[in-house]
């Protein structure tokens, strides 16, 4: 592959240029500083009522406060439950078949520029060229930039090995902070050529057909579809007990959570890889956020404030599913931080929030983004009172749950833990998936690493905001070639 050597100065002053255009979208909407003042007050403040309440009128407080937790969790099952009801009923994704795929002529095809950022990943390399190589694309109209830290030598001595006949291009991204894949993203999108931007992961595996696919969803959208998402699941994805749950989650979340989104019009979380952006679009609002650890997130929403819209395309990446516990909580520890970010940056502007995507969108907003990463902390805490309750009886618990408050809580936790398992059955059955069967029933034990990971994140948010934890790949042994195995069949709308 061939290396672009940029003038270091040249590439220090781009990607300055380049991070510049983040902020200059959207005045002090970045995450690189944190909590605002009225941010930091707001909460002070909160806490404050909460602790004085509870020491004033521990009883009065401990249950109005315990009670409004339960309400929120009555709105966020209500709101998932929602989701897949609607996403059943009519599957929004644009569905172009291979005939009509590569039935564009060669010269009505966009210059497609393919993004891909690794870092201390050259087990991988090899696997990801021949993926890419197998697109149906024409090789002069891709522009795939891969991009790597300059002072990654073993990934970049990799890189350099492998010979294809691919027009791959190895940009070098200048040493610096914060060191995260979208600070690399928008450097390599300054040297972009393509009208039409992808991303994919160094472990990806799209499917062959996946850019002509998008190009014809485009020009069938309306023009203010500024994104594509493409569905992702895994290669490995039963390789054990934690890639199972992975990979069902992962089902439910791209067939079941965001066509869901995308049908009602509300922000639409992306997610990191296979989404695919008109550059022009993505240029306007600067690019991704580099001191965001959920820069996907992140993106979506700023674009529909914009204007733009998500869509989905229906065609589907495979993926390398986490099989290591510790590798997976610090992969969802950065996820649920991120969501933090993105909800915490777009709070310091609520009523523009609800001025950009109205009450419903604001409410979605919330309930989807914010409350995924609070009711994961929370869980732990809901969990921990219903044990000293059932082993202790300690009537500080049912002081907490007076009347009418502990029937409500005793539904939620009844139905609302039904209606999950609920959903994860139907994902079974929406992907014909029966191998995943018995990890669904057992979903409430990744429950549980899900809330060790939520506390893990909000811990970082305080303490390292933009630290981005790497995810270790080609533990599964998958990285050079793999087997698909069973992928999970998008075709949900009438299953």
């Amino acid at each position: 592959m061939k290396v672009r050597y940029v003038d270091p100065e040249v590439a220090v002053a781009t990607l300055e240029q380049a991070l510049e255009k983040v902020e200059a979208a959207e005045p002090g909407m970045t995450a690189s500083t944190g909590l605002t003042r009225g941010q930091k007050r707001f909460f002070i403040g909160l806490l404050v009522v909460v602790v004085v309440s509870l020491v004033v009128v521990p009883k009065v407080a401990g249950a109005t406060l315990m009670t409004l937790l339960t309400l929120l969790y009555v709105a966020t099952i209500w709101h998932r439950l929602r989701l897949v009801r609607r996403s059943l009923r009519a599957d929004p994704a644009v569905h172009v078949s291979d005939e009509d795929a590569r039935a564009v002529p060669e010269h009505l095809l966009p210059v497609y520029t393919v993004l891909v950022p690794a870092y201390g990943e050259p087990e991988v390399l090899g696997g990801l060229i021949g993926s890419l190589s197998r697109l149906e694309y024409p090789s002069h109209l891709l522009d795939v930039k891969l991009l790597l830290e300059e002072d990654d030598e073993v990934t970049i001595a990799r890189a350099i090995e492998i010979q294809t006949d691919l027009p791959v291009e190895v940009l070098l991204v200048p040493a610096g902070e914060p060191r995260t894949k979208p600070r690399a993203l928008d450097y390599g999108l300054q040297f972009a050529r393509g009208e039409l931007v992808t991303i994919y992961d160094a472990e990806d595996h799209p499917e062959p057909l996946q850019l002509r696919r998008a190009v014809v969803a485009f020009r069938r959208s309306a023009p203010e579809v500024a994104c594509l998402q493409a569905r992702l699941s895994f290669y490995g994805g039963s390789t054990n007990l934690l890639s199972k749950w992975f990979t069902a989650e992962y089902t439910t979340w791209f067939n079941l959570y965001l066509p869901g989104l995308v049908d009602s019009g509300a922000p639409v979380p992306l997610g990191g890889t296979s989404n695919h952006f008109s550059a022009s679009a993505l240029r306007e609002v600067g690019g991704w956020d580099p001191w965001n650890v959920t820069e996907d997130c992140d993106l979506g929403l700023r674009l529909q404030r914009r204007g733009y819209t998500v869509g989905l395309v229906d065609s589907v990446t495979m993926e390398e599913p986490n099989t290591d516990i510790v590798n997976w909580v610090k992969q969802r520890s950065r996820w649920y931080k991120g969501y933090l970010q993105t909800f915490l940056v777009a709070m310091r502007k609520p009523r523009a929030v609800v001025r950009d995507l109205g009450w419903s969108g604001f409410a979605e907003l919330v309930l989807f983004v914010g409350c995924t990463p609070l009711l994961a902390v929370l869980n732990l805490w809901f969990w921990s009172l219903s044990l000293v309750w059932v082993t202790l009886h300690a009537a500080f618990v049912q002081s907490l749950y007076p009347g009418a408050a502990y029937h409500l809580a005793l539904a939620v936790w009844a139905f609302g833990n039904l209606a999950v398992i609920y959903v994860s059955l139907v994902t079974v059955r929406v992907a014909r998936r029966p191998d995943l069967l018995v990890a669904c029933l057992l979903s409430p034990l990744y429950w549980v690493l899900m809330s060790v990971a939520a506390v893990r994140a909000a811990i970082q948010l305080v303490t390292d905001p933009s630290h981005w934890e790497k995810t270790a790949h080609g533990l599964g042994g998958g990285g050079e070639e793999y087997d698909e195995g069973p992928v999970a069949d998008s075709s949900n709308a009438h299953a």
